[in-house]
């Protein structure tokens, strides 16, 4: 394992591919370590080792954890590895970037439909994680005393599409507990902000149903005709972390290069 020339820590909840993957290699860039919590089928692994792999490769430390990181149980079982790698260090950015949720309809005569069990798995995985892991960092006392929190959200919060109602609803309630933490944990340095990223074409967008159109219709409207990429946004994560940046909490920023402005 690389040797570090500097103690300033990130934990990146979906750090394997995406948003979550473009994140960990700009902080990396900018001299933070790295903590991954990730869930991927053995499969895909050696290709997710080969993207860790190039961070390595540099001065900076990358650990991985293949574990669900929305199970209460898993995040418990994290807590004395992710302690035994921080040794007297703390936290200074939590990143959530997970992406696990039902993409069905409401309705169909055809289709499998939402059902409530549906939307608990989506809400939980892509929103209630969130505050499980600000809640954890806070118990440990993992986190230093400038925490900067980041989740992603989407258009999808305020827009319906077919077949997205469990993660618009998701989206709501992440922004919802987003602006929560922002207030309650401010006395402890916690700044707490969503990210809404314009479309961007990664594994998990492909998976919406009607995702082609969806990106067709981002085409059109964005006024700088191209989609956002991972890279958009790992940049805007970066500067959240930054000094000049510890003012800005309880908000939602646009990325999106202008395409939700019609």
């Amino acid at each position: 394992m690389a040797v570090t020339e500097t103690n300033k820590w990130a934990l990146v909840l979906g750090g394997s591919s995406g948003l979550g993957l473009a994140v960990v290699k700009k902080l990396a860039a900018h001299d933070f370590n790295i903590l991954v919590v990730h869930r991927d089928r053995r499969s895909d692994l050696p290709e997710i080792e080969k993207q860790f792999d190039s961070v390595r490769s540099t001065r900076m430390t990358l650990v991985a954890f293949n574990v669900d990181a929305t199970s209460i149980e898993r995040q418990n079982e994290l807590i004395p590895k992710i302690k035994a790698q921080l040794k007297d260090e703390k936290i200074a950015v939590l990143v959530h970037s997970i992406a696990k949720g039902n993409l069905k309809p409401m309705q169909s005569m055809t289709e499998s439909t939402l059902q409530h069990q549906d939307f608990s798995l989506t809400i939980g995985a892509m929103a209630t994680s969130f505050y499980d892991w600000v809640k954890l960092l806070v118990n440990q006392e993992l986190f230093n005393e400038d925490l900067r929190t980041i989740a992603f959200t989407s258009e999808g919060n305020t827009k319906a599409w077919s077949n997205y109602a469990a993660v618009s609803a998701a989206k709501a309630a992440l922004e919802a507990m987003m602006r929560n933490i922002a207030l309650e944990f401010a006395p402890m340095g916690i700044k707490s902000n969503c990210i809404q990223a314009g479309v961007t074409e990664t594994k998990s967008f492909t998976m919406i149903p009607g995702s082609a159109t969806l990106k067709a219709a981002a085409l059109e409207r964005n006024p700088n005709k191209r989609l956002t990429t991972p890279e958009d946004v790992a940049n805007v994560v970066y500067l959240m972390t930054t000094p000049e940046a510890k003012w800005i909490t309880g908000t939602v920023l646009k990325v999106d290069g202008g395409e939700s402005l019609r």
